[in-house]
């Protein structure tokens, strides 16, 4: 099956694009998660999450920062998920998202990878956890 790009947004300030790979969504954010781009990013991020098949892993790579409100984006995301089946992986998150999710241990309830390798991973490894 060929991979399908869809650019679901075109704000400015973050960005976010959703690829499928059969049972597998690739969703990426880019720039900053705080206050003023959450609202946006909830809805595209939520629109993106349905149809999205059994796992779904949201790529950080391009994620400058975040603060509480995007934290709180991406459990909402994480709830949606696990109420409709779906495995959602955190991918590849800069120092600042990463110490971040250390510090307030969500990356406990995260399933979270750092490693492009995990973030295309057709395999069945996503279930376990790497922090």
């Amino acid at each position: 099956m060929t991979p399908q790009h869809h650019l679901v947004q075109t704000d400015e300030s973050i960005g976010l694009t959703r690829e499928r790979l059969n049972d597998r969504t690739v969703i990426a954010i880019s720039g900053e998660l705080d206050s003023t781009t959450t609202p946006f990013l909830r809805e595209r991020l939520y629109a993106a999450l349905r149809d999205s098949g059994a796992h779904v892993i949201i790529d950080l790579s391009d994620v400058t920062s975040c603060d509480a409100s995007g934290l709180a984006v991406l459990v909402g995301a994480y709830h949606r998920a696990e109420a409709a089946g779906t495995t959602l992986t955190l991918a590849r998150a800069r120092p600042q998202p990463a110490d971040l999710l250390r510090v307030t241990r969500l990356q406990r309830v995260f399933r979270v990878r750092s490693s492009t390798a995990d973030v295309r991973d057709a395999g069945r490894g996503l279930r376990s956890a790497a922090a």
